[in-house]
């Protein structure tokens, strides 16, 4: 199923996964991002008892930076060692060059660049959905880094039977 979509038309149904699939990591983001950022709340807590106002307003930057960071290193450390992220895993997906295969730590970095701001994603998304490009499964950044994200399973399968299946036989007539 890593077939190429360059029929010029827009998958929708694979932007969605997609989405879902980075709802799925930012939550995870989300949850260290706040367990560290409670840590340095800590800090900081300590740092205004002992009269240190620098070190609070730095642990506040800290914390808004923090979800950038952590963003970038999950994205980029977990595409190119288990070839997509959790979400990713979760819905199917899989990033690979745009011939097939691993991509490195440097495509890895360019197609994730947009991940540190959400609106910079936005953006990325938003060009990519609305421009031609060869593979329309691709994001500008993975354009640039000429990688793309393949559906390698199904996670949407319809609950009917399909068409071909035959019917159950009759039941037995007393």
């Amino acid at each position: 199923m890593t077939s190429t979509n360059n029929s010029g038309q827009v998958d929708f149904t694979h932007w969605v996964i997609r989405l879902i699939a980075y709802i799925i990591d930012a939550i995870i983001i989300f949850i260290v991002t706040t367990i560290l950022g409670i840590i340095v709340a800590l800090i900081a807590v300590a740092a205004i008892a002992s009269g240190s106002s620098v070190l609070f307003y730095g642990g506040i930057w800290l914390t808004f930076g923090l979800f950038g960071l952590l963003s970038i290193l999950y994205f980029i450390v977990l595409d190119v060692i288990w070839g997509g992220t959790v979400g990713k895993r979760v819905m199917g997906l899989e990033v690979q060059l745009e011939k097939g295969g691993r991509i490195s730590f440097g495509k890895s970095f360019i197609r994730n660049i947009s991940k540190i701001f959400p609106l910079f994603l936005f953006l990325d998304w938003l060009i990519a959905i609305v421009t031609a490009g060869n593979d329309r499964r691709q994001k500008l950044t993975d354009r640039w880094a000429g990688t793309t994200v393949a559906q390698i399973k199904q996670v949407f399968q319809s609950a009917a039977p399909s068409p071909m299946a035959s019917p159950p036989p009759p039941a037995p007539s007393a």
